[in-house]
């Protein structure tokens, strides 16, 4: 039998390839990558299940101490103390009964070495995350700067009807689910995000021509030349 003819050729079927391969923000490494890679990416990712869920119920009874049984944070660290130290006690003082090897506790738990890299990496990014807010605060983007106080404003209306330990909770939950959520439904969201910056890239048109434009600007005067 003679071989089906296929309509079209691999030009047509071009544009079909480069538009699923389309990443919405001009993203081209893998969301892996993208979140620094290492083991807190395969955390944020539920690459370790039980590492995830683990610091994800931490967590939430962290959230409901504070929060719904109202426990202060002097009093959660007085009772924990309490109760290690008496563990510590008992297990010192009972361990030859048991024929057991008492406690070893580390002399240093947190080495200087580990604390100086913590507290570099947290300079590092607070200085980059105050240079960003710079740069946007300056205006050279507008429909970032905009954007800015959009999602400000928001913050002040979400952080007005809860508490500062929910609204924590709750940056925590979406920054440790929806990171696995948009990778396992990765063709799905890039779809609806490409869909919607399209959608407001033209709002931002017309209300750039119909408002902003519309705005009475000094004009520029002409220097006089001697």
């Amino acid at each position: 039998m003679p071989p089906q003819l296929r309509y079209g050729s691999d030009s047509d079927e071009q544009p079909a390839h480069s538009a699923t391969a389309k990443k919405p923000f001009g993203r081209e490494r893998p969301l892996h990558q993208l979140i620094g890679g290492g083991k807190l990416a395969d955390v944020l990712l539920w690459r370790n299940k039980n590492l995830s869920a683990g610091i994800l119920a931490a967590a939430t009874v962290a959230w409901f101490l504070f929060e719904v049984a109202e426990y202060h944070v002097l009093t959660l660290l007085c009772h924990l103390s309490v109760a290690a130290m008496l563990v510590v006690f008992i297990w010192s003082n009972g361990a030859h009964l048991f024929e057991r090897a008492p406690p070893k506790i580390p002399e240093v738990i947190v080495s200087e070495h580990a604390f100086k890299e913590v507290a570099f990496a947290f300079h590092a990014k607070l200085n980059r995350f105050l240079s960003i807010l710079y740069e946007i605060a300056c205006g050279k983007d507008l429909k970032l700067f905009l954007l800015a106080i959009v999602s400000l404003w928001f913050l002040s209306i979400l952080g007005s009807s809860c508490s500062f330990i929910t609204l924590l909770y709750l940056g925590f939950l979406c920054i440790h689910t929806l990171p696995a959520l948009y990778e396992r439904y990765e063709a799905e969201v890039d779809h609806l995000l490409l869909k919607g910056s399209h959608d407001l890239k033209k709002f931002y048109k017309r209300f750039d021509s119909s408002v902003l434009n519309k705005i009475p600007r000094q004009p520029i005067k002409e220097k006089k030349h001697t």
